[in-house]
C-alpha cells in the first residue's frame, strides 16, 4: 500500500472549496476542516481527514446543517445550554466551548451542554482550545453504543472519550484524550479498510467472542474490564442526560443507517480558568517541570518514559513539516470528493 503527503495548506483549501461549492456556511466550513486536519496531524488518523467524505456525504443528504442556527441560553453564573441545530460537531462543539471559555473568563469556571450535534471527532480539538487562553479543557462526548459492559456480550454504551488540555510553559499542552476502549471504533474500521488483523484484547464479535477480524467487531473491549465500563457510564450522565438526548444502545450510530437521518448527539464541555486558582505562569511552568522530571524517570532501556500526549506532539512537528501521509485508501475516499483534489494528490505523489 503506497502513502503519498499533503501539505496541510492545500488540503485546507481544496476541503473549504468543496464544502462551499455544496453550501456549506463558511464558519461552519472552516471548523470542520480545521479539526479533521488538527487530527490527522497530531497523527490521530482515524478521526481526521480519511472521514471528510463521510462528512461530505452527510451535508449532501441531510444529516448535517450546512447553515445551522445556534440558539444559546445562559443558566446561571458559569453554565450554558447551546442547541446545535444538528450542525457538524466540530462545529457545534467549538461553538460550546467557546461559550465556556466566556463563562470562565467571568465566573472562574464555565460549562456548557450541546444538544442536537453530530460527530465531533477528535476531543483534543476543543479542549486545546481552552489551553490557548490560559485555561483547563475538559470535552466530552457520547458516541454510538459499542463498548460491551462487564460480564456482558452485547454493546450497550458508546466509548465515550474522556480529554482534558493545560497549558504548559515551553511546548504543546498536556494532553490527555483517550477513548474508554483500548481503541475507537473508527480505529477498528482503518484496519478493516487495508485488511489487517487487529491486536488481542480489542474487540468482541456478535456472540460475544474476541476476534481479530476487524470486519466481524460488534462490540469494543472497555480498558480496565469493569473500570472502563464505568467511565463510559460517568460520560454518558454528562453528555446523555444533561442533553436530554438518548442515551447507551438508543444513541444513533454513525455508519449504517440512513444518511439523512439526523444523529441528535449530545456534548459536554468544561472551561477552568487557572488565574481564579494559581497564577498562570506558576502553573505553566509547574507542569511544565512536572513532566520534564516524567521524563527522566528510569526507564526500561527500550524506549523513553513518556508524558500522556508526546507521542502526538512528536506527530505533529513531524507532519507540520512533511505533511499528512495517506494511504490508497484514503486517497481513493478523498478522489472521489472533487476533481481537483485528485489533480492534486496525483501531482503530490
Amino acid at each position: 500500500m503506497s502513502n503519498v503527503r499533503v501539505k496541510t495548506e492545500k488540503l485546507e483549501k481544496e476541503f473549504l472549496k468543496i464544502l462551499k461549492q455544496n453550501g456549506v456556511r463558511e464558519d461552519v466550513a472552516d471548523y470542520l476542516i480545521k479539526g479533521i486536519i488538527q487530527a490527522s496531524l497530531r497523527g490521530m488518523d482515524s478521526h481526521g481527514i480519511r472521514l471528510f467524505p463521510h462528512y461530505l456525504e452527510g451535508f449532501k443528504q441531510g444529516r448535517l446543517n450546512k447553515n445551522p442556527n445556534y440558539e444559546f441560553k445562559k443558566t446561571g453564573a458559569a453554565t450554558g445550554v447551546l442547541d446545535a441545530n444538528h450542525a457538524p460537531g466540530h462545529a457545534a462543539g467549538m461553538e460550546g466551548m467557546k461559550h465556556a471559555i466566556k463563562l470562565a473568563k467571568s465566573s472562574g469556571v464555565g460549562a456548557v451542554s450541546v444538544s442536537n450535534s453530530s460527530h465531533f471527532g477528535a476531543a483534543a480539538y476543543f479542549a486545546l482550545k481552552a489551553a490557548q487562553e490560559d485555561m483547563i479543557g475538559l470535552s466530552f462526548t457520547q458516541a454510538t453504543a459499542h463498548v460491551v459492559p462487564y460480564n456482558g456480550i452485547r454493546p450497550f454504551l458508546g466509548n465515550n472519550p474522556f480529554c482534558l488540555v493545560a497549558p504548559c510553559a515551553h511546548e504543546e499542552p498536556f494532553c490527555l484524550d483517550m477513548a474508554t476502549t483500548t481503541a475507537t471504533f473508527n480505529k477498528v474500521q482503518t484496519f478493516a479498510e487495508k485488511n489487517e488483523q487487529l491486536p488481542p484484547g480489542w474487540a468482541l464479535d456478535q456472540h460475544g467472542k474476541e476476534t481479530t477480524n476487524a470486519s466481524e467487531v460488534l462490540s469494543l473491549m472497555p480498558i480496565g474490564g469493569y473500570k472502563g465500563f464505568g467511565l463510559s457510564m460517568a460520560l454518558e450522565i454528562l453528555c446523555s442526560l444533561l442533553t436530554e438526548m438518548e442515551f447507551g444502545p438508543n444513541v444513533s450510530a454513525m455508519f449504517g443507517n440512513a444518511m439523512n437521518e439526523k444523529r441528535k448527539l449530545g456534548h459536554f464541555f468544561i472551561a477552568i480558568n487557572i488565574a481564579n486558582f494559581v497564577d498562570p505562569k506558576v502553573f505553566k511552568a509547574r507542569l511544565q517541570q512536572m513532566m520534564d522530571n516524567l521524563r527522566k524517570e528510569p526507564n526500561d532501556g527500550l524506549a523513553e518514559v513518556l508524558a500522556a500526549g508526546d507521542k502526538e506532539k512528536n506527530t505533529l512537528l513531524n507532519r507540520k513539516l512533511n505533511g499528512i501521509p495517506i494511504d490508497d485508501v484514503v486517497i481513493n475516499g478523498l478522489k472521489d470528493s472533487s476533481l481537483s483534489l485528485k489533480d492534486q494528490l496525483k501531482y503530490e505523489k
